[in-house]
């Protein structure tokens, strides 16, 4: 069971190293081999099943990204907790609202991740 002061470590860390830009950091957070699942994936790489796996392929792609998005800053707006998830609620790119739900495996890295954008 994910306990409240993890959950609220985690988000403030991942935030944090979001607005950092430094990508080392972001990839910090994630188990070797884990997975990424978003529409975004879809539009910026044309990968049909919006998923991408392991450090390398997803931190090309977010490299990527923040070099698009120079400014990019994000903004926690609030936290779920589930049994092994966290769903993190933020301002993300432009403004627009983000859901993020991240699965903890091994050494409390995530394992999987699957980002939604409100219409």
């Amino acid at each position: 069971m994910i306990e409240n002061e993890f959950a609220e470590n985690f988000a403030k860390e991942w935030i944090a190293s979001w607005n950092s830009h430094d990508l080392d950091r972001i990839l910090s957070h994630y188990s070797d081999d884990f997975e990424m699942r978003s529409p975004v994936v879809v539009q910026v790489t044309g990968e049909p099943s919006g998923a991408l796996k392991g450090k390398q392929a997803v931190g090309d792609y977010w490299a990527g990204a923040l070099r698009m998005v120079p400014d990019l800053r994000f903004e926690l707006v609030s936290i779920y907790m589930g049994v092994d998830s966290i769903t993190l609620n933020y301002k993300g790119a432009r403004g627009s609202n983000v859901s993020e739900t991240f699965h903890f495996g091994p050494q409390n890295k995530v394992v999987r991740a699957y980002a939604h954008y409100a219409l």
